[in-house]
């Protein structure tokens, strides 16, 4: 009889397990992501990522590939931003034979390194897991190298707005010395103007379209349509609701958007607002974000649409109410009462020439110049996060479309300036200019004084 129970107790405890591995299987390979993967998660994912967590697959494309994999899919994420911005320390500095003694301190070879996830004990800004002064790691005698650096202290490397351990662009010693005499204020206060209704007319030859090619009574529909830039560009109803002669589909998606739009949808994808799409989820929701967000639009998805509008596609609204009408941070709060929306308003009143405004999307999706199909074009970058993190980025992208490099670079250091949008001067300095001044004069004196 006690063998009987012994083994009663063994039959149930197998189907327990059996039972338990089975929800475990289906919630990690299941198709579509279950909300039970997050009971299996080691830990919650950073505000990078966090959008993505139950998307398991997205990153651990391999159970049993190790490091390897998990580095693949840093790089197919992030790697044509890092080749864009000049990787400051690419894998290649760390396979030098001459740096081996380096990588057991600190492996740069590996994303994870330095990025952790489901370590929220241990991940700081930007996802970094490594001590603030970890530039030491490497560059312990650069107080003697560089007389400027005498006396700094290492935890001061990135917190004073000087170095950023993947994109030097903006500091680096003879771009400081370029933009060094700017004034706050240049004299020209124009964003770059995009070319893409251009590009597109001298591609196809559009005639303006006067009537939709699909039957509507919605005149209100057929008005925004007129007086849209597509419908100026020729762009007919199954231009986006059976693009390239594909199936009609009565709401189309971002993908119908890149038929034409194919730039602008890849950063959108890579970025916060859509990189739950990219990874095959439903779409991203404010409920979802952890920066504060008005409730009323809570369970609004967002995509394309949901910033331009179904048929207007009004640029003008998606580049501050749009953004405005989920944000509701400090920083976003305090743009209404900023010099840049009073510029906005001038702009939209005919008072300033096109691109004289700075909105939201002035600064967070930026105008940039990229190779797109074989030539150099103007577009919008939808990956709000792309000159975000870290936002010294924006400096050549944005700010110095209207502001010196100095005045740039101190104001994005000020954290309280930014939380106020920028509504006064900079209260403090940054002196990575005026130590390359400096830098440059000494070495002028010194090479006047070695000549013959």
């Amino acid at each position: 009889m006690a063998a009987f129970r012994s083994w009663r107790w063994i039959a149930v405890w197998l189907a327990l397990t059996a039972l338990m591995g089975g929800v475990l299987a289906w919630a990690l390979l299941a198709p579509a992501p279950s909300s039970l993967r997050a009971w299996f998660a080691p830990g919650p994912m950073t505000h990078g990522h966090h959008q993505i967590e139950l998307a398991c697959g997205v990153c651990h494309t391999d159970a049993f590939g190790g490091g390897a994999v998990l580095q693949q899919a840093c790089v197919d994420c992030h790697g044509e931003q890092l080749a864009r911005v000049d990787d400051s320390h690419p894998k290649t500095k760390f396979t030098d034979p001459r740096n081996l003694d380096l990588v057991g301190k600190l492996d740069g070879r590996a994303c994870v390194s330095c990025h952790s996830e489901h370590r929220p004990g241990i991940v700081g800004d930007m996802g970094v897991s490594l001590p603030v002064d970890f530039c030491v790691t490497c560059h312990a005698d650069v107080g003697q190298e560089r007389p400027t650096h005498a006396g700094l202290g290492f935890e001061t490397c990135a917190s004073a707005g000087c170095h950023n351990y993947h994109d030097n662009r903006a500091l680096y010693e003879d771009f400081l010395l370029e933009h060094a005499q700017a004034p706050a204020l240049t004299e020209s206060r124009i964003l770059p103007a995009r070319d893409y209704a251009q590009r597109w007319i001298a591609e196809h030859a559009p005639v303006a379209a006067t009537t939709p090619d699909h039957p509507t009574t919605d005149a209100a529909l057929v008005g925004e349509w007129l007086a849209s830039s597509h419908a100026q560009a020729g762009v007919q109803c199954s231009g986006c609701h059976a693009p390239r002669q594909t199936a009609w589909r009565d709401q189309p998606d971002h993908q119908a958007c890149a038929s034409c739009h194919d730039g602008e949808v890849r950063g959108f994808l890579q970025g916060k607002h859509g990189m739950r799409l990219a990874a095959e989820l439903s779409p991203m929701t404010p409920a979802m974000a952890r920066q504060p967000m008005h409730r009323d639009v809570a369970h609004q998805e967002l995509g394309c649409t949901s910033c331009h509008g179904a048929h207007a596609f009004d640029t003008r609204k998606a580049a501050v109410e749009a953004c405005l009408g989920c944000h509701a941070d400090e920083h976003s709060l305090a743009y209404r009462d900023s010099k840049h929306f009073k510029l906005w308003q001038q702009e939209l009143a005919g008072e300033l020439a096109p691109g004289s405004g700075v909105s939201c999307a002035s600064c967070h999706l930026p105008r940039v110049s990229e190779d797109l199909g074989g030539a150099s074009q103007v577009h919008v970058q939808h990956n709000q996060n792309d000159s975000l993190r870290p936002n010294e980025g924006m400096i050549r992208p944005v700010c110095q479309s209207c502001h010196g490099l100095s005045f740039a670079i101190d104001a994005l250091a000020d954290a309280a300036l930014i939380r106020r949008n920028f509504s006064h001067a900079p209260s403090g300095h940054v002196g990575s200019v005026d130590m390359a001044v400096r830098n440059e004069q000494a070495d002028r004196a010194r090479r006047a004084q070695e000549a013959p």
